[in-house]
C-alpha cells in the first residue's frame, strides 16, 4: 500500500465514523462576519478574543508600528539573531501582569506547555496532570519522558494521594486553570497546598483564565503558561516563572531554542493588549464580559459555556439550527471530548453587543425547553 493509498483509506475511517473536519472561512473583524462557502452572514460565538482585543485601535497601531520598524519577521531564533527590544520589554509586562521575577516567550501557547513540561520533567520526576487537560499538557507529558500518573478531574485530595503513594526524586503537578471544553475552573489554592506540602512543582496552563482566578502564589514554585492568541488577542505563548526557572528554560526549552521569534508586530500587539488589560479599560472590559456570561449562565465562572448534548447527530443538528439563525456556535465532538459528551461550545466576547447575547441567550433557553 502506498502512502497515498493508506491516507485515503485513513480519511475514509475518519468520515464512516462521521468525524469528518475541515476548517471554515470566516471573514471578520470582530464578532461578525461572512462565513464561507456561502458568504451567509453570521455572529461567531467560537472565538477566544475574549476582550475583544484583535480589534482594539491601540493593539492594531501597535502591530502596524513593529511591521514599520522591523519588517514582517524576526528572522531567526531568540539565541541567535532573532530578539528584538518588543520581545523583552514584553517579557517584562508579562512577568509584572502575572507578579513573577521573569517571563518567557514562546511562538504559541502549545509551544510553551511543550517547552516547559520536557525543560521540568524527565524519568526522574513523577507528573501528575489532570484527566481534562489540554492536548499541549498530555503531548508535553509525553515529551517530558517523565512518569505519569492522571488525576481525577479538579481532585486535589487525588493529587495528594498519588503524590503520597509514589516515590520519586521530584513531582510536578500540571493543571489548566480554566479548561476549554467544560468553563469550569481549577482548584487551584488546594492544588498549591498540596504542592507547597510535598515540595512539588506547580504548572499552570491559564490561558483561558480571562475572568481568574489570579491567586497570590509568591511562596510556591510555579510555572504559569499563557499564550497571547486569546485575552491579549495576538499570537503566541509565554512561561512566567522565578529567574531560576526562567534561565532552566531559555536553555533548555527545544520548542523555544529551535524556532524563530515571534513576529515583531506579534509582540507589539500583545505589548499594548498588555497595557490595556492592566488598565481601567480593561477592568471595563472584564465588568462586561462577566455580565455576558452571568445573561447566558448565571453563576458561570467563565466566558467557555458547553451545552452537552451527547449524541453527535443530534449535537451537528442543533449546531446547523443556530447557524440557520445566524450565530456560529461549534458542535464539539469525538476525538476532541468523550463520546457520549458531544456539545455546542459558545464562547462569549466583551466585542458581543447586548443584542447579540439576548439573541443567543434566548435561542439558548429554546433548545433546552421541552418539545
Amino acid at each position: 500500500m502506498t502512502w497515498r493509498d493508506w491516507a485515503a483509506t485513513q480519511a475514509d475511517e475518519i468520515h464512516r465514523a462521521g468525524q469528518w473536519r475541515a476548517p471554515r472561512d470566516l471573514d471578520t473583524a470582530g464578532p461578525e462576519g461572512k462565513l464561507a462557502p456561502d458568504d451567509r452572514p453570521v455572529v461567531s460565538f467560537a472565538s477566544n478574543d475574549y476582550l475583544g482585543l484583535t480589534q482594539h485601535p491601540s493593539v492594531v497601531a501597535a502591530a502596524r508600528a513593529a511591521l514599520d520598524r522591523w519588517g514582517a519577521g524576526s528572522g531567526s531564533a531568540r539565541l541567535i539573531v532573532g530578539s528584538r527590544p518588543v520581545h523583552s520589554d514584553l517579557e517584562a509586562a508579562l512577568a509584572a501582569w502575572k507578579h513573577t521575577e521573569r517571563a518567557v516567550l514562546f511562538p504559541t501557547g502549545f509551544a510553551a506547555n511543550l517547552g516547559v513540561l520536557s525543560t521540568f520533567g524527565g524519568p526522574d520526576v513523577l507528573v501528575v496532570s489532570d484527566e481534562l487537560n489540554h492536548a499541549s499538557i498530555i503531548d508535553g507529558c509525553r515529551l517530558s519522558r517523565s512518569p505519569v500518573e492522571v488525576a481525577r478531574h479538579r481532585d486535589p485530595d487525588h493529587v495528594d494521594a498519588i503524590l503520597r503513594a509514589t516515590p520519586c526524586e521530584r513531582a510536578l503537578v500540571v493543571t489548566d486553570t480554566v479548561f476549554s471544553m467544560d468553563g469550569d475552573v481549577a482548584p487551584v489554592a488546594a492544588l498549591a497546598d498540596v504542592c507547597a506540602r510535598h515540595g512539588a512543582l506547580l504548572v499552570l496552563d491559564e490561558a483561558h483564565a480571562v475572568l481568574g482566578p489570579d491567586p497570590d502564589l509568591d511562596d510556591l514554585d510555579v510555572v504559569r503558561v499563557g499564550t497571547l492568541s486569546k485575552t491579549l488577542g495576538s499570537l503566541g505563548g509565554f512561561a512566567a516563572t522565578s529567574g531560576p526557572l526562567a534561565d532552566l528554560i531559555v536553555n533548555r526549552a527545544r520548542s523555544y531554542i529551535f524556532t524563530t521569534a515571534s513576529t515583531p508586530a506579534d509582540a507589539a500587539a500583545a505589548l499594548a493588549a498588555v497595557e490595556v488589560v492592566r488598565s481601567a479599560e480593561g477592568d471595563s472590559l472584564r465588568a462586561r464580559l462577566q455580565r455576558h456570561v452571568e445573561r447566558v449562565r448565571p453563576g458561570h465562572p467563565s466566558p467557555i459555556i458547553p451545552v452537552v448534548i451527547g449524541e453527535e447527530a443530534a449535537t451537528i443538528a442543533a449546531s446547523a439550527a443556530f447557524l440557520d439563525q445566524g450565530m456560529l456556535v461549534p458542535a464539539i465532538r469525538p476525538p476532541t471530548v468523550a463520546p457520549g459528551s458531544s456539545r455546542l461550545r459558545v464562547a462569549l466576547s466583551a466585542a458581543h453587543t447586548e443584542a447579540q447575547i439576548e439573541t443567543l441567550a434566548r435561542a439558548l433557553d429554546a433548545l433546552d425547553a421541552p418539545p
